[in-house]
């Protein structure tokens, strides 16, 4: 049975041993620094490497999973390609987590799309493997624009 606990921030800031050594000492730069510090750290890292070094150990995974910054800085991102629909999530009150998550591979498709990366597509099977996503008629409208501009 697991028990979810929920802990202060200062808790969390001293807390120290999720990635220790066998005797305890810190054996990562998550142990030994400031969560701020090691939040900062994270922030330089793209969205499919933080999802990876979330799934490192339990404290690396916390300071991941609840940082704000860190997920507000990755959505902004995606943000550059799908205004529209971030702005939409974030006005109906998701975080900036779930945010990027409904908005990340459609912010990748429509990138690649205005890009040109589809534009002499023939058939259905060029596409297979490649993860698609709907996209709305404005965006439809934007690739169209851009195909024609070319």
């Amino acid at each position: 049975m697991q028990h979810h606990v929920s802990a202060s921030p200062v808790f969390l800031l001293c807390r120290r041993r999720p990635c220790g050594g066998p005797d305890g000492s810190p054996s990562d730069f998550v142990g030994t620094l400031p969560a701020e510090m090691s939040e900062r750290i994270f922030g330089e890292l793209d969205t499919a490497s933080l999802c990876s070094a979330s799934c490192t150990c339990k404290l690396w995974h916390h300071i991941i999973e609840e940082s704000q910054l860190l997920w507000r800085s990755q959505c902004l991102q995606v943000r550059a390609v799908c205004p529209r629909e971030v702005d939409r999530d974030r006005g109906d009150g998701l975080s900036w987590k779930v945010t990027l998550v409904r908005n990340y591979t459609r912010s990748r498709l429509k990138r690649d799309w205005l890009r040109g990366r589809y534009s002499h597509v023939r058939s259905a099977e060029e596409l297979s493997g490649r993860r698609m996503v709907p996209l709305d008629a404005e965006t439809w409208g934007e690739i169209l624009q851009a195909e024609l501009d070319r």
